[in-house]
């Protein structure tokens, strides 16, 4: 069954004011981020880095934007998408290693490395456990099923294990003009900082988003059992 007309039902019910933020929400994230992304694009750092970087922002907005109609997004996984989108805007036109922001945590707390690679990592799992979660559920058997949870860590671990070789595939490829794009600043377990850092993400992400998920969830007409 199409989730379009069950949203629509759904904003209906809130009332006039709920459905028109509901459609006006994406509307709004879609044109901060491609604002974000067009000025990213203005003198960055590494050329080549940029790229590798925000492709994935370049990809999934037509996506999200001709997957409306038939796969609404729920606002907490557009807003989520979002901030992704802008954590790795950010990291492209600087390079991770040297965001000013992170450079400032790191002085600030006296650590040996710009974090925010780091953090980049938290969110390579925070946000897709959200995406996988709401695929899983709409359209899988998985709704309410104790295996929600773990299978959606799981697929977070994948995808973060499929990034780590496609750096490495950039590693051999590039040799140290790809350094910019590893971010590895001299640390040897930084691959495996990376994955764990996603997996940390994409557990603290179901902990604290889960109950919000479905209830945003619902509002698109789903009901659905607590993970």
């Amino acid at each position: 069954m199409s989730a379009l007309p069950t949203a629509v039902r759904s904003s209906e019910g809130l009332g006039p004011a709920a459905g028109l933020s509901g459609r006006r929400l994406p509307v709004v994230l879609l044109a901060g981020v491609t604002l974000a992304l067009a000025v990213s694009a203005w003198h960055p750092k590494d050329p080549t880095t940029w790229v590798l970087e925000t492709v994935w922002v370049m990809v999934g907005l037509p996506l999200a934007v001709l997957l409306r109609k038939r796969f609404p997004l729920s606002d907490l996984l557009c807003c989520l998408l979002a901030a992704h989108a802008l954590v790795l805007i950010v990291g492209g036109h600087y390079t991770y290693a040297e965001v000013p922001a992170g450079d400032w945590v790191r002085d600030w707390l006296g650590l040996e490395r710009n974090p925010y690679d780091r953090f980049g990592h938290l969110m390579q799992g925070f946000v897709p456990a959200i995406l996988v979660r709401e695929i899983l559920v709409r359209t899988s058997p998985l709704r309410g099923s104790r295996w929600l949870a773990p299978l959606t860590v799981c697929a977070c671990l994948a995808f973060s294990a499929v990034f780590e070789m496609l750096e490495w595939a950039a590693a051999v490829a590039g040799g140290h003009a790809a350094d910019a794009f590893l971010a590895t600043q001299g640390d040897v377990w930084d691959t495996q900082w990376d994955m764990f850092c996603a997996l940390i993400g994409a557990t603290c992400s179901l902990l604290l988003l889960s109950r919000v998920h479905d209830r945003r969830l619902a509002r698109l007409g789903h009901s659905l059992g607590h993970s």
